[in-house]
């Protein structure tokens, strides 16, 4: 919900354009909206500073569209998360203004352009790593954040993160993933005084266990500041980014 809608509804009702009945159906459902297979939080931007993010896997191409379009119907914005895509197609001809990150895997639509604040950068160990790193940065990007990509600056090549250091130094927060061995975000803790979030991928050989190895390597890391998300989980780290970038900027 947004103030502009709640006056657009309030006018009507005025007006006689809706009935007072079906205006008291329509303030009932600022709550959440009842799909039967979905129940849209049209809430969710006042508890948590954005607007109810899609999740496509598990839900068909039309239930996508449909919560998509009752959520544009009050909010500006909308973010759909692992999309393939054939959903993409079929999400584009039913609402234009979409776009997709073949990379991410993300759908974004935005119903006008969103202002950038402030500044995360997000670094990736290995270019493998990179559709954990996009998801971050689309979801960093729709909720209004100015973001930098620093990708492929893995220890392995420890001189491509030291030319890099003034750009990370310089960031409010820093989001950094890395599959492997994992140790990528330790490093850069112990060179910058910014908070890092921490994703391990789950990018590597056998004994990688599928992210789990590098997972355990961040959360033993010894360089405090350093916060762990789940693997894989690039939109968890471009959320919580987003709120410290902007309650930075807020106090500036």
């Amino acid at each position: 919900m947004n103030d502009n809608y709640l006056k657009k509804l309030l006018d009507e009702v005025k007006s006689g354009d809706i009935s007072i009945e079906n205006g008291i159906k329509k303030i009932k459902s600022l709550s959440y909206e009842d799909l039967e297979f979905a129940k849209v939080d049209h809430l969710r931007k006042e508890r948590k500073g954005f607007t109810e993010v899609i999740y496509a896997p598990g839900k068909t191409n039309q239930q996508i569209v449909e919560i998509a379009d009752r959520i544009l119907l009050k909010e500006d914005l909308v973010l759909i998360t692992r999309a393939e895509f054939k959903t993409f197609k079929f999400v584009k001809s039913k609402i234009t203004l979409s776009r997709y990150n073949k990379i991410a895997k993300t759908i974004t639509i935005t119903k006008k352009k969103v202002k950038l604040i402030g500044q995360i950068s997000i670094a990736c160990a290995g270019t493998s790593d990179l559709p954990v790193a996009e998801e971050a940065a689309e979801t960093a990007l729709i909720m209004g954040n100015k973001i930098i990509k620093l990708y492929d600056i893995g220890v392995a090549g420890i001189h491509r993160l030291f030319d890099k250091l003034d750009i990370l130094r310089s960031s409010n927060v820093v989001i950094v993933a890395a599959g492997m061995d994992g140790v990528l975000p330790s490093v850069i803790g112990g060179l910058i005084d910014k908070p890092i979030i921490a994703i391990p991928t789950s990018i590597g050989y056998g004994s990688n266990f599928s992210g789990l190895a590098p997972l355990l390597t961040m959360l033993n890391s010894c360089s405090p500041g350093i916060a762990v998300v789940n693997i894989d989980n690039g939109f968890g780290a471009g959320f919580m980014a987003s709120i410290i970038n902007q309650l930075i900027e807020l106090k500036k």
